[in-house]
């Protein structure tokens, strides 16, 4: 049987993320952080720990198979892979962001300014598409100092929480794009059996980790009330209980969802609401 290769970061924000999915996947494997490659023990497949921005190419050139790495590195080195899952992990913006005191007020105002970034393929599509011509200073780190160094107007970068702009006097202006973590492939690999079985147990975790498994109790005459507020899977399953008149009711609430539905179920009569995580859920 043939054996497969997944690239995924060797450190960095979207690692330990990784790791955890594959492991949810069932998939058993050691020493991945000693180790340039962990063979997995019970499925044909190897982990390839690399640098995040080498991973599309490997995935594009056939090296790897498939990978997992963000939106933002995808579009930044501009190769030709297919999107099988998107992850759900590892989101962020790429913003532009400008210094506290800047006289900057709208986006027209780039025009001829300089602006800092890691992500110049990204930023140049960007304001080209809004019309405007600035001088793009490629950085490789630290983008954030730029302005205060006087390098640059503006910047271009990742942002997560905005901490690291506070700190060093900078305001978001504006959206680039939004990213998260992508299971990639090579072209035409998304109908390989193997890829198929990988990727059910991916949508598999992923649901799970987006759904609560709820039982309550609830009296016959609320029970319709109660089913109503429940589309379960594909419906509830109701179990009457020892005590005549009343039902347990089994069902999967999504994580969005969660209190808004919980609310609505005791005022519709539910008792003893009991909530679960759920590992898997296989369609």
């Amino acid at each position: 049987m043939k054996t497969l290769k997944i690239a995924i970061q060797k450190s960095g924000r979207l690692n330990e993320k990784s790791v955890e999915l594959l492991k949810n996947c069932g998939l058993s494997f050691e020493n991945y952080k000693s180790s340039l490659i962990s063979p997995v023990s019970n499925f044909p497949l190897e982990i390839l720990f690399l640098r995040d921005d080498d991973i599309p190419e490997y995935v594009q050139d056939g090296i790897a198979d498939i990978g997992i790495v963000g939106e933002n590195v995808i579009n930044e080195t501009e190769v030709d892979v297919s999107y099988l899952q998107m992850l759900g992990f590892g989101k962020c913006s790429l913003k532009l962001a400008i210094p506290n005191n800047s006289d900057i007020t709208q986006l027209s105002e780039l025009q001829g300014k300089s602006i800092a970034t890691s992500y110049p393929v990204i930023l140049k599509k960007f304001l080209a598409k809004n019309n405007i011509t600035a001088d793009i200073r490629t950085i490789s780190g630290s983008v954030e100092i730029s302005p205060g160094l006087g390098l640059s107007d503006a910047i271009c970068d990742l942002v997560s929480t905005g901490g690291t702009l506070k700190s060093n006097g900078l305001k978001q202006f504006g959206d680039v794009m939004h990213s998260e973590a992508v299971l990639i492939g090579r072209r035409g690999i998304e109908n390989d059996p193997l890829i198929i079985e990988l990727i059910q147990r991916v949508q598999s975790v992923l649901r799970a980790k987006e759904t609560k498994y709820v039982v309550l109790n609830v009296e016959q005459q609320n029970l319709a009330a109660v089913e109503a507020l429940l589309p379960g899977i594909k419906s509830p399953t109701v179990v009457p209980l020892a005590e005549e008149g009343w039902a347990a009711v089994h069902t999967v609430i999504p994580e969005k969802d969660f209190w808004n539905k919980i609310s609505k179920l005791k005022a519709a009569g539910a008792q003893g609401i009991v909530v679960l995580p759920i590992e898997k859920i296989i369609l």
